[in-house]
């Protein structure tokens, strides 16, 4: 293959023995490597940071949840709340503009007690979802 200019123009002209339909091959399987190596991608989201940490024993003053993962979520899929005792005693309201790997919430303050606080993201682009909870204690 060379490129041979004519009259100000460039042109591609193609070496004896090499045919379109050798391309045409290559250019296929070039898309069915970038499909599979797409689809291998696919994975449950982890928590790099959360707010509270897991364990973590807060005033109960506190009243903001943040929970930040290695990839993007959808955050009009995704969920928090915060249980005791496997109840949910307070429905979060998600921030819908926070950053595109964080849920962030507020909520009203909490009683002293243990409590979790669990999340439910879906990813994207892959749609998957992916489940938690972190632990935490509100002191007096």
């Amino acid at each position: 293959m060379r490129w041979w200019g004519t009259r100000g123009d460039l042109a591609l002209v193609l070496s004896p023995g090499v045919n379109m339909p050798h391309f045409h091959l290559g250019a296929r399987a070039l898309i069915v490597m970038a499909v599979t190596c797409g689809l291998a991608e696919a994975r449950p989201l982890h928590v790099r940071h959360s707010f509270p940490a897991a364990e973590a024993i807060l005033d109960d003053r506190n009243a903001q949840y943040i929970v930040r993962f290695d990839g993007w979520i959808d955050h009009g899929a995704s969920q928090m709340g915060v249980t005791e005792n496997g109840k949910i005693v307070e429905p979060v309201v998600l921030t819908q503009d926070s950053e595109p790997d964080v849920l962030a919430a507020s909520a009203s303050a909490l009683p002293p007690g243990r409590y979790q606080l669990h999340w439910h993201a879906k990813s994207v682009p892959d749609g998957d979802f992916s489940d938690g909870f972190i632990p935490f204690t509100v002191s007096r």
